[in-house]
């Protein structure tokens, strides 16, 4: 088993570029089944979740070709089955999203239940009733989910909350539908961005793009194309967060700043700041951190929210830096119940952490964090606690770094190229 060995207390210096957004690659891949002809995506990581997801798709046929490290060409002119390969489809939670595409290519799938990070109860009720409203029959089986559909229909839907993968699902099945298809409370981040606007490159006619509701004309066919995958904001608020706790000096390359006004509020509480020049982010070094605290010096809190607000995978990056900050805030993590129990892992390392419950989380500092063995528990997580180790005085061990490698690519050699010590054993 691979691990990251990390000598810490080193700062860094120089500039990153982070990868094409995970999320939006993952469905994207599963929209390539909704046509027979040729999608080009580009930008696409190199990451563990993206070999599992390509691996699935040539398991039912589809041709699959890598022109290069990050242009992958697919191309579904026959699906060979309805049943997606029960062990690849348990690795990720993306293989859900198989279902639209498939019911509108066959009318038929079975689907086993999906894999992902273990963070908590992550429901497909969304899904369900999104793919009910535009007429798929589903059974639930204690292991899998057999959907049939003799044809999808338009239906004017209202999810049941901002899921994203809801929300795609609902995309994907509708696009080919008969009619037209509303869906309403539904969730705009950048990578369900992506998905429409690549779709609609296809031939889709999808409007209302970046909000909450959607109107989708059902169109007969979509046609090929090709698609460049927008960068990963995911990793440009985990470069934030690590230059913040390191005090290093970083440029963001491509950063896209305009997906990070919630993000840059969100770290203003802790006093970091950056600047931009056109699409890239610098982050000076040596910030002096210090939590912003509310009006009459009540004790802030940072809390996550459905895009446009601060997004639950980000918040592990601002309870680290929460860390490093001077003062005390409130972490919020309202969606899973899971999400916070990595804190013991930077409580051993020496971070003054309260676990209040499954949702909220004391941070005071500044704490001088030590070396530890550490494990990975799930992505974020993994990559919060990579940027704890570089922080940190003396040696860290990370076991089950196989998380990580599912959401970064190439992490270790990356942040090589910055300085960091940091080796894969």
């Amino acid at each position: 088993m691979e691990r990251f060995i990390i000598e810490g207390g080193y700062q860094l210096q120089g500039h990153i570029t982070p990868a094409g957004n995970k999320n939006a690659a993952l469905p994207l891949i599963a929209a390539t089944l909704l046509t027979d002809q040729e999608i080009v995506l580009h930008n696409i990581p190199q990451i563990g979740d993206v070999k599992t997801k390509v691996a699935l798709l040539k398991s039912l046929g589809i041709e699959v070709k890598e022109r290069d490290d990050h242009t992958w060409a697919f191309r579904a002119k026959n699906i060979d089955d309805s049943h997606p390969e029960i062990t690849l489809s348990r690795k990720i939670r993306t293989s859900v999203l198989l279902a639209g595409p498939m019911l509108a290519r066959r009318g038929y799938v079975t689907l086993p239940r999906p894999g992902g990070d273990q963070i908590g109860r992550r429901r497909l009720d969304t899904h369900f009733q999104a793919l009910q409203a535009l007429g798929v029959s589903i059974e639930i089986t204690p292991t899998a989910y057999e959907m049939r559909a003799d044809r999808l229909c338009g239906a004017d839907i209202f999810l049941d909350e901002m899921s994203v993968t809801g929300t795609e699902q609902a995309i994907l099945a509708a696009v080919l539908a008969e009619g037209t298809t509303g869906i309403a409370n539904a969730a705009s981040e950048p990578h369900v961005q992506d998905l429409c606007h690549c779709l609609n490159q296809m031939g889709a006619k999808i409007s209302g793009i970046g909000t909450n509701c959607l109107m989708i004309e059902g169109v007969n066919q979509l046609h090929g194309t090709e698609y460049t995958i927008g960068p990963d904001y995911m990793e440009v608020a985990s470069f934030i967060g690590l230059a913040a706790v390191t005090k290093s000096e970083l440029r963001i390359v491509n950063a896209r700043p305009r997906d990070h006004r919630m993000t840059q509020l969100a770290f203003h509480k802790l006093g970091v700041t950056w600047h931009t020049e056109g699409e890239d982010i610098i982050v000076p070094a040596k910030q002096h951190l210090e939590v912003q605290r509310d009006a009459h010096g009540a004790i802030p809190k940072i809390d996550s929210a459905p895009w446009p607000g601060f997004n639950t995978d980000l918040l592990i990056t601002a309870l680290l830096v929460a860390t490093q900050a001077h003062g005390t805030v409130l972490i919020h993590e309202k969606m899973f119940e899971n999400r916070l129990f990595f804190v013991d892992r930077l409580i051993s390392m020496g971070a003054q952490i309260v676990l209040c419950d499954p949702h909220r989380a004391v941070v005071a500092g500044p704490s001088q964090l030590y070396g530890d063995h550490l494990s990975s528990p799930d992505i974020r997580a993994g990559m919060s606690l990579v940027s704890a180790a570089l922080c940190a005085k003396g040696r860290s061990v990370i076991d089950n770094i196989g998380q990580i490698d599912r959401g970064y690519e190439r992490i270790e050699q990356r942040l090589q190229s910055l300085g960091a010590q940091i080796e894969r054993v």
